[in-house]
């Protein structure tokens, strides 16, 4: 069964329809420090609003434990997207309190109004259904019609991801619907070659997706922190550099895979290792045999790819028709360690074919480091709920909109 779409709601003119964002934006003080996930929701929600529907937004931010916390609100979010809409939004205290009937109630045809964080309220993650579902029935009462568009997530079977969606009747909004068309796109006859740079910091992290894709590509690139769970199996000494010993055999797995395949696993050649965790940390580039081999000897910690690799990593993009990134090179928030996740975006950006940022930190990355959203074909907007499409999972989030 296909994803049920906007126009499966038909005529939402007059209509209250709760719109599930993910507003689940970075705060520094109490302001934004990148919208992206904010400007992401725009389409699905001027499309209301130019409809005519009395447009209730809501969404979670941070990790509250179930109840009220200050520096979660959603109000600085609410402020922005009235930025950004152009328009008045307001704002409700509560989730399905007084605050949020008031707002609700107070809405005219066009009008946009956003209650306050979900997970204020136990109900939206509780492991417990009835509980789960009790507030779902709570957030029906506010809406006729639920868009289900923040795709981060769509692999949380959380109150008003899933219950919302059998309560109401639901559809995907235009982000939800481009994100699942893309990472289709990414397993299902993907234009080759096909290549996928895997970073961050854990293998562990990435194991369900390394598996899945690896039969899939023609080039694997792996960098960022699991790289040097990879040197390490290929018999090299790693300093203090992360590495996740109880992943080797997994790890050494994978390497015969892709041979057994005719996969070329693109692993660093090179690293640049520093003295300690700090921005201003004395660094050396190292050649990946040779990492303890620094001034720093064996208490060195790898930080970024090195030069080599960056060049190797960016042939292999610039040379695919289809290019799926996920993770860090380094660590990009800091300029001594940036160059390789630079690198890789710069690369992404040349590519004559489908690229695609997979959300999380890398789509933070791209931002930090001076690239428009425009420069490539799409970043996602969910790190995990991305790995998990790719890995191949069944994700509730999309299932209850008719996804199989």
């Amino acid at each position: 069964m296909a994803l049920r779409t906007l126009d499966s709601l038909g005529s939402l003119a007059g209509r209250r329809v709760i719109v599930r964002v993910d507003f689940n934006v970075p705060l520094k003080d109490g302001v934004i420090t990148d919208d992206g996930r904010v400007r992401a929701a725009l389409p699905t929600l001027n499309h209301l609003i130019n409809q005519g529907a009395r447009v209730i937004a809501c969404s979670h931010l941070g990790r509250p434990a179930g109840a009220p916390d200050p520096k979660y609100s959603l109000e600085p979010v609410a402020q922005r997207l009235s930025e950004l809409l152009g328009k008045p939004v307001a704002f409700a205290r509560d989730t399905v309190g007084e605050s949020a009937q008031e707002a609700v109630a107070a809405l005219e045809d066009g009008d946009v109004a956003v209650i306050e964080n979900l997970r204020f309220n136990p109900g939206e993650t509780a492991k417990d259904e009835a509980e789960r579902r009790a507030f779902a029935e709570q957030l029906a009462g506010l809406g006729d019609a639920l868009v289900s568009d923040g795709f981060g997530v769509v692999h949380r079977k959380q109150a008003s991801v899933y219950d919302l969606a059998e309560i109401l009747p639901s559809a995907a909004g235009y982000l939800i619907e481009k994100e699942v068309d893309v990472l289709d796109r990414l397993t299902e006859n993907p234009e080759r070659p096909y290549t996928v740079v895997l970073g961050g910091s854990k293998v562990s992290d990435k194991l369900g997706v390394i598996a899945h894709l690896l039969p899939r590509v023609e080039k694997l690139c792996v960098g960022g922190g699991m790289m040097f769970t990879f040197l390490k199996a290929q018999g090299y000494e790693v300093g203090k550099s992360l590495l996740e010993e109880d992943q080797l055999d997994t790890v050494k797995g994978y390497m015969a895979t892709a041979a057994e395949k005719g996969v070329e696993l693109v692993l660093p050649v090179d690293a640049v290792v520093a003295a300690s965790f700090a921005a201003d940390a004395d660094h050396v580039t190292a050649d990946a045999d040779k990492l303890e081999d620094t001034p720093f000897g064996a208490d060195g910690l790898g930080l970024d790819i090195g030069p080599k690799t960056a060049e190797l990593f960016a042939d292999a993009i610039r040379g695919s028709k289809t290019v799926f990134w996920n993770g860090p090179m380094g660590v990009f928030e800091m300029d001594a360690f940036a160059a390789g996740t630079k690198a890789v975006a710069e690369a992404l950006t040349d590519v004559d074919g489908l690229s695609v940022v997979g959300g999380g930190d890398s789509a933070a990355a791209v931002r930090q480091l001076g690239f428009a959203d425009d420069q490539f074909g799409h970043i996602s907007t969910g790190g995990g709920a991305s790995l998990e499409f790719l890995e191949g999972k069944k994700l509730p989030g999309l299932e209850v909109l008719g996804w199989q």
